[in-house]
């Protein structure tokens, strides 16, 4: 909960008090951040005794976490976007006789 927070803080920042003239360096650090934050978990699972005897399950719940998501938005996306992006061909617009 305190990493929500603290994100959405920060979005509220940026979109309200971070001055425009900064944004190169503004998205610069929130690069080093993400990497610390990515280092960071690693090195707080890494430091869990067990861990790679947990390794097997761990990759498997994550493979099917990642890959349930995306089968949906795949299956949502597609058939809205096939409606509503696809541009009209040649001849459709009425205006040809």
């Amino acid at each position: 909960m305190t990493t929500i927070l603290i994100m959405f803080a920060g979005v509220l920042v940026g979109a309200t008090v971070f001055p425009q003239n900064l944004k190169k360096w503004n998205s610069r650090l929130q690069l080093g951040m993400t990497a610390l934050l990515i280092f960071t978990m690693g090195v707080s699972l890494g430091s869990r005794p067990g861990f790679l005897e947990e390794l097997g399950a761990i990759g498997l719940k994550s493979l099917i976490f990642a890959l349930l998501p995306i089968l949906f938005s795949v299956a949502l996306v597609y058939p809205l976007s096939k409606r509503f992006l696809e541009r009209p061909e040649e001849g459709e617009e009425g205006g040809e006789d």
